[in-house]
């Protein structure tokens, strides 16, 4: 019984010391999800008001822009996938890589030619893995990202939108990401960024439809604002896309961590519950032996008496 006593020890110790990295861990992912959230918060406002800004052109002039104009039977699409570089986050990773298949499923069904992009390392590891084709993939920076990183991952996205499909362009661009909702709320989602969706405008109008409209005149041209505006559309939503897919990574982390902070918690619980019990029976196996060696010594003193 010793032995197990041992045994028992070791465990306790071992668990004690994940349980101390897991609730470390914990600690830091609730620390930076304050300030990813006041990024999401930042960037969202710009980034709805420039797709407003955006639609507005495109509503407002009768130019047909390759970035804003429905073609009319789409062959490739791009699909940019968001995930995260390191683990430990539950299923924030797989959630993503699961609506990313399903809706390069559905864009496939509706006999298009699906070119993925990556953001992350966990999604680099689970195509690479499993041999799928990805055009290009970025790396190091999902927990913080940046405008910077934003742009360098827009960059070549929109050169392909801007390029016909006969030299390797693409008709249609989507995005892939985790949507932070809450602190115990994050939804994977996909978006299409381009060409521009003019249905929320309709919607809009019909609500505003008594109130007096603005009307816009568009310097040099309207082609023109629209080729100034639209890298910026897709570079202000990817970004926001990485800030709120940030937090969302940085939420999962944390009840990931507390879920083994508490599991550990249980378990070193369990073993010292045990621990004592083997503690227990060899106290009581060692008075039994105390017992019996008096008993014997008892009996032999009585017989050499006799």
């Amino acid at each position: 019984m010793g032995a197990q006593l041992r045994v028992y020890k070791r465990r306790i110790k071992s668990v004690t010391a994940t349980k101390k990295i897991t609730k470390a861990m914990e600690m830091i992912a609730a620390s930076r999800i304050v300030k990813a959230q006041r990024q999401v918060a930042a960037s969202t406002p710009y980034a709805s008001e420039l797709t407003r800004a955006v639609t507005a052109v495109a509503t407002g002039s009768n130019t047909k822009h390759a970035l804003t104009t429905e073609v009319e039977n789409p062959v490739r699409a791009a699909v940019l996938l968001v995930t995260s570089d390191r683990g430990l986050a539950g299923g924030y990773s797989s959630n993503a890589i699961k609506a990313a298949d399903q809706l390069t499923t559905r864009l496939k069904a509706e006999g298009k030619e699906v070119v993925t992009y990556i953001v992350g390392r966990k999604g680099v590891a689970y195509y690479s893995f499993r041999e799928r084709p990805v055009v290009q993939s970025w790396t190091g920076f999902t927990d913080s990202p940046t405008y910077a990183d934003a742009k360098k991952v827009a960059g070549p996205l929109i050169e392909a939108v801007q390029q016909d499909t006969a030299e390797g362009g693409v008709d249609e661009l989507h995005i892939v990401f985790t949507e932070f909702v809450s602190m115990m709320t994050q939804t994977p989602v996909d978006k299409r960024l381009l060409p521009l969706s003019l249905e929320t405008t309709v919607e809009e109008s019909e609500a505003v439809k008594d109130k007096i409209l603005p009307l816009y005149d568009f310097e040099p041209s309207d082609e023109g604002v629209l080729d100034a505006l639209l890298p910026r559309y897709v570079e202000s939503r990817i970004y926001n896309a990485l800030l709120q897919a940030a937090a969302s990574e940085h939420a999962a982390r944390r009840r990931a961590m507390k879920s083994a902070t508490d599991n550990a918690e249980e378990l070193i619980k369990s073993f010292t519950r045990l621990a004592n019990a083997a503690r227990q029976a060899d106290i009581t196996q060692e008075i039994s032996e105390i017992v019996g060696g008096a008993s014997a010594l008892a009996d032999a003193t009585a017989g050499s008496d006799n």
